[in-house]
């Protein structure tokens, strides 16, 4: 028990690119999104608890899904479901709890995973994860997981390594967000770069260091706050330090000044599912490369995923590159890989209604 590390889980989102299927009452983690009968969130908790013990997990999520948190994952003790009074990005969810762990066991490891990515190939996952966690063992370093990439994705970002001859442990020379088409296909041929995942190893005294280094605004709200954490009061000081910190993510804040910053290069079979787009290439597709999850007849149609209740017939023709899905009280249809227009989409349907989002 004692070499095993800590999970932190980041299950605050709201899921928007899957909007209508996502809802905000209900977001994508919260979804058996893949049906297997486990939702997303399930899903990585399976995953990570191989690695560690239910005593040493926190799911860090937004105030209102507490009650799913809790539902989903009764094996976590109640104190270790962790509670953001406002939206304010992976910096700070990361922060809370990584002064929460300081407090209870300073000398931890600490793995940090979004709550919603696929992992397919969980054997090299967990081979990979072994290198990530032994290298987190030098004072200091930051790891994050390396995806191999297999296309110019602009969807997610990348990180560049300085190669040094085989040794899967690389030191991170830059990070670029979600970069053009045209920067992505270089970033491919220059062949030292991968795919950011999301996922993070450290020493819970790294990552604190780091938050005194590159950001010490948040690090003196939520080093104040060692006195109140485990306590009754930690409720009451959380909401006051959430309204003092500032709305930024950890690769913004931390990652990219940082200089101890290494990847840890896999692959294993990972998506961030972070788009009907990035599900559709993950799913089972037919002759048409169309996914279809309804009972329809298609004509002249190809590339497009189709999600409707069985109880209706979907009659579809001449379409390529569309999502048509009917969830709840909302049908919509718009381009598959239309994901930058989905805040558009979702904030014009609130002014229809609370009801549609």
């Amino acid at each position: 028990m004692q070499d095993k590390p800590y999970v932190v889980i980041m299950a605050g989102g709201i899921g928007s690119r899957f909007w209508p299927y996502s809802r905000y009452n209900r977001p994508k983690q919260f979804l058996d999104i893949l049906g297997t009968g486990r939702t997303l969130l399930q899903m990585t908790y399976d995953r990570f608890v191989k690695l560690s013990d239910k005593s040493r997990f926190y799911v860090i999520t937004y105030k209102k899904y507490y009650k799913l948190v809790e539902e989903q994952l009764p094996d976590i003790p109640k104190d270790q479901i962790l509670i953001e009074p406002l939206r304010r990005n992976t910096a700070t969810c990361v922060a809370y709890a990584s002064y929460r762990i300081l407090k209870k066991h300073p000398s931890a490891k600490v793995i940090v995973t979004p709550a919603d990515h696929l992992i397919i190939q969980e054997g090299n996952f967990y081979s990979t994860m072994a290198i990530a966690i032994e290298a987190a063992d030098q004072d200091d370093r930051l790891i994050t997981l390396g995806i191999r990439p297999n296309r110019p994705e602009t969807g997610y970002g990348y990180i560049q390594y300085i190669s040094n001859h085989g040794n899967p442990v690389k030191k991170v020379k830059t990070f670029t967000e979600k970069p053009n088409v045209k920067l992505a296909k270089a970033f491919i041929e220059s062949g030292d770069f991968v795919w950011n995942s999301g996922m993070f190893v450290w020493k819970v005294k790294s990552i604190v260091k780091a938050f005194e280094n590159y950001m010490p605004d948040i690090s003196e709200v939520f080093e104040e706050g060692m006195v109140h954490y485990n306590k009754p009061q930690e409720e009451a000081f959380i909401k006051k330090a959430y309204s003092l910190v500032k709305n930024i993510s950890i690769d913004y804040g931390i990652m990219e000044k940082a200089d101890e910053v290494y990847t840890v290069l896999g692959e294993f079979g990972w998506s961030d599912l972070g788009s009907w787009f990035s599900l559709h290439e993950i799913q089972n597709r037919d002759e048409n490369n169309n996914v279809v999850e309804a009972n329809a007849i298609l004509y002249d149609t190809k590339n497009s995923f189709i999600k409707v209740s069985p109880q209706k017939l979907v009659v579809v023709e001449g379409l390529d590159n569309y999502l048509i899905n009917e969830s709840e009280n909302v049908l919509l249809i718009c381009k598959l890989d239309g994901e930058k227009k989905f805040r558009e989409f979702v904030n014009d349907a609130k002014k229809k209604g609370e009801d549609y989002v």
